[in-house]
């Protein structure tokens, strides 16, 4: 069977008729709310990310963890305040991402977190750069219930991976790949599905024929080539790639850059899904990074108090009333084309 088949029908399995009476509604207020230009929303998110920690371990430069950059507090999520928000969601949630910035095994709990959603049924996944996968995370790793697991690897030589991955090491990377992995046979587990992640950029375009053979060796499941995205873009910047599919920005006939995509006034994103940091604030999407559109408080309210709030449904009206209102939404490449 196609490994990508078996990760869809092991998210499949996770529909119950609560989950799926959910989802239509968010589908048909979404589209009551483009065609009529008003916020209408009569669920629940299908999916969440929750922020484990803005802890991290690399220096990443397209990154605020990395760069230390962040004007919020660097913490770790508090065990409860995440076990009261899932107990709320459960019943809807299909899928939770256990990622905003950071790296989520810094947690010391993060895999007791992992389970708690997981015996809840929910689909749970996470991004990580892959330096803790010793041999005993690993195996606590798939006991965990974790359903997918993306990988960085950003590089296939240590010099070319080091230039993104600042103070990473590839060797660490592979190795903790190859335990996942290993775990997996032993406890003859399906699950997680394993992706590596490659983040292309100029330094490292070179190497794409060379990571799909690494992909193919390690054993993952799936290879993913991702585009950057880039604060600073308009002056350029080293990080561009040259090959245009994979560049978010395009050059102009003046020397500057702009972003290819063009912005359209809706985004699936606001009805589907949102951010909770790892202080329990929530955040629109994965775009504002360092909590700059705070639509609530969980340590406050309750999520459904908060998802149907005032504040909530007047962000949703400024984006079907025009994204260019919404700063962060001028570098936002996803979202741009969903039933666009």
């Amino acid at each position: 069977m196609n490994r990508n088949l078996k990760d869809g029908l092991n998210l499949f399995s996770k529909v119950t008729p609560a989950r799926a009476w959910n989802a239509l509604k968010n589908v048909s207020s979404y589209l009551e709310s483009k065609i009529t230009g008003k916020p209408v929303h009569r669920a629940m998110p299908i999916a969440i990310s929750i922020e484990p920690t803005t802890s991290c371990n690399l220096r990443c430069p397209e990154c605020p963890s990395g760069l230390r950059s962040f004007t919020r507090p660097t913490g770790m999520l508090d065990e409860n305040l995440f076990k009261n928000t899932i107990d709320e969601l459960a019943e809807t949630l299909l899928y939770l991402t256990f990622y905003f910035q950071g790296e989520p095994y810094l947690h010391p709990k993060f895999l007791e977190l992992v389970k708690y959603a997981s015996d809840k049924g929910i689909y749970t996944a996470t991004s990580t750069n892959a330096h803790y996968l010793s041999e005993a995370n690993a195996r606590r790793t798939v006991e965990s219930g974790l359903d997918r697991m993306i990988i960085s690897i950003d590089g296939t030589t240590q010099d070319v991976y080091e230039q993104y991955r600042v103070g990473g090491s590839l060797s660490k990377v592979i190795e903790g790949a190859r335990n996942i992995i290993k775990w997996k046979k032993e406890l003859n587990s399906t699950t997680p599905h394993v992706i590596f992640q490659f983040l292309v950029v100029k330094p490292n375009e070179h190497q794409m024929d060379e990571v799909r053979k690494l992909a193919n060796e390690v054993g993952v499941d799936e290879l993913a080539f991702k585009t950057a995205q880039i604060y600073d873009y308009e002056n350029g910047s080293e990080l561009i790639p040259t090959i245009d599919k994979y560049a978010r920005y395009k050059q102009q006939g003046d020397g500057t850059y702009k972003i290819k995509n063009k912005l359209l006034d809706h985004c699936w994103k606001m009805w589907h899904s949102c951010v909770i940091t790892w202080d329990g604030l929530v955040v629109p999407c994965c775009f504002d990074k360092d909590g700059e559109y705070r639509l609530g408080d969980l340590k406050q309210t309750s999520f459904k108090s908060l998802w149907q709030s005032k504040a909530y449904n007047s962000f949703r009206q400024s984006l079907v009333r025009s994204r260019s209102e919404i700063e962060m939404c001028k570098n936002c490449t996803e979202g741009t084309k969903v039933w666009g």
